[in-house]
């Protein structure tokens, strides 16, 4: 009986060390693992919360439709209302700026493209593209306001004594607000103002100007 004592002793010593000695091998090769560059997580879309800001690096893809007010300013003598949807690609080249501040938030670039139809004094199609430059606010919460301007090139049939040129220029500037569903997806309102003009090119040239009113949705990765 002794003997079987000191010997179940012995084993079970044996089995306490081993258990030990198993877990600190086991915690020093999750240490290891957790110091390599391919175990590190991945950046997150947010610098912390939710419209907190982004992180620099982050992309967005926008797809918008709405209707645009023509408005008779700028030496234009009609109201031109049209049709249009857009589609812009994303970059946030900045990390988040005046933190401290009510106006914290990141730049982005943006490539956007866009067409539609004229309905009103008569038909006609333009279609454009351009660079613009967004801040986008970081007051937290689910609603994240911005502000973008750009200029580019536009192609259309838009006559009606304000153009004489398929080739025009165009020049944006407008406000909306991402509404955030969830932390990758946001519905997007947006006002934008589109002036088109031929810098002279040709005459006459009294342009075309309209107030733009976009709803649509954004996916943030």
């Amino acid at each position: 009986m002794g003997l079987d004592y000191l010997r179940s002793r012995q084993i079970g010593l044996f089995l306490l060390w081993a258990t030990c000695a198993a877990g600190r091998e086991v915690r020093a090769l999750a240490q290891e693992s957790a110091n390599s560059p391919l175990a590190a997580p991945l950046p997150g879309l947010w610098k912390t919360e939710t419209a907190e800001g982004f992180n620099k690096g982050a992309h967005e893809l926008e797809l918008l439709a709405g209707v645009g007010i023509g408005t008779p300013i700028i030496h234009g003598e009609h109201a031109h209302d049209w049709i249009l949807g857009s589609l812009q690609y994303g970059w946030v080249f900045t990390d988040v700026l005046a933190p401290d501040r009510w106006h914290r938030g990141n730049w982005e670039l943006l490539a956007h493209v866009f067409g539609g139809e004229q309905f009103n004094p008569s038909h006609a199609y333009l279609i454009g593209a351009a660079p613009l430059l967004r801040y986008n606010f970081a007051p937290g919460g689910r609603w994240v306001p911005f502000i973008d301007f750009g200029a580019g090139v536009t192609a259309t049939d838009i006559r009606d004594c304000d153009l004489s040129t398929t080739f025009e220029f165009n020049l944006q500037a407008g406000a909306g607000t991402h509404f955030f569903l969830r932390k990758d997806l946001a519905l997007t309102f947006q006002y934008r103002f589109i002036h088109l003009s031929n810098a002279g090119i040709d005459f006459p040239n009294l342009g075309v100007n309209t107030s733009n009113f976009m709803l649509g949705l954004s996916w943030f990765f």
